[in-house]
């Protein structure tokens, strides 16, 4: 299952856990990506904490929680090469995998057509 939300985040929901991150609109508006901070793994989050940040040539931004839940993973990738959130944002470019807290709370996210009317 794929989700949106309103701040430009992603998640694709498998098993109660959601792997997240920024959409491609996020990204091109940000311009190139020098730097990104992860969580901890471990580290426990509502919605609309901050998770992330990500700065790039233009601005810093954060990166929120987009559900309440547990970090299980980050991808250490990206703040090795942040490039890669640019050159794929909805793919290896992925932030962290969160464990929610109530799965069923993903259904108030917005869905790719609702995001894409956000966008347009």
């Amino acid at each position: 299952m794929l989700k949106f939300t309103a701040d430009h985040e992603w998640l694709k929901i498998e098993d109660g856990i959601a792997t997240v991150g920024i959409t491609a609109y996020a990204a091109e508006q940000l311009g190139d990506l020098v730097f990104v901070e992860l969580p901890d793994v471990g580290a426990s989050f509502s919605k609309s904490d901050d998770a992330a940040t990500v700065e790039s040539v233009k601005a810093a931004s954060e990166v929120y929680c987009p559900l309440d839940g547990e970090i299980t993973a980050v991808n250490d990738a990206i703040t090795a090469d942040p490039s890669l959130v640019n050159s794929d944002p909805m793919g290896n470019g992925w932030f962290f995998k969160l464990k929610l807290k109530n799965a069923s709370d993903a259904d108030g996210l917005l869905d790719e057509a609702a995001y894409k009317e956000l966008t347009a």
